[in-house]
């Protein structure tokens, strides 16, 4: 089991790299005004999305201690980040306070992984 959970840790990394990446990508474009979502940010938003769901199923059917608060939070900025991505992802351009707020709730949920214990 533990194998399994390790496995989903890392596609859950891998999402959130996906979704930062793309977020940092389009940096440069946001000064501009021209930033767009890139089709990378939804489907780092959505891999989160499963392995997150399936890291709380695997813990708890493995009797660890899983935080619901914690993961309350984290489940409310990312369908927060997925709701901005999906709706505007056929925009050409994005306002630049919009483009901001998702690549904040981004690393503010990374930050709420780490730190809170």
């Amino acid at each position: 089991m533990d194998v399994l959970i390790h496995l989903f840790v890392g596609l859950h990394i891998v999402g959130i790299a996906a979704l930062l990446g793309g977020f940092l990508t389009q940096m440069k474009a946001m000064g501009q005004g021209t930033a767009r979502f890139v089709p990378g940010m939804l489907h780092g938003a959505l891999t989160m999305l499963v392995t997150g769901v399936a890291l709380v199923g695997l813990n708890q059917a493995d009797d660890h201690h899983v935080n619901t608060v914690k993961i309350g939070v984290k489940l409310a900025l990312l369908i927060v980040i997925l709701g901005l991505v999906y709706v505007k992802r056929d925009e050409e351009r994005i306002d630049k306070g919009l483009f901001g707020l998702v690549g904040l709730l981004t690393t503010a949920n990374i930050f709420i992984a780490v730190l809170w214990t």
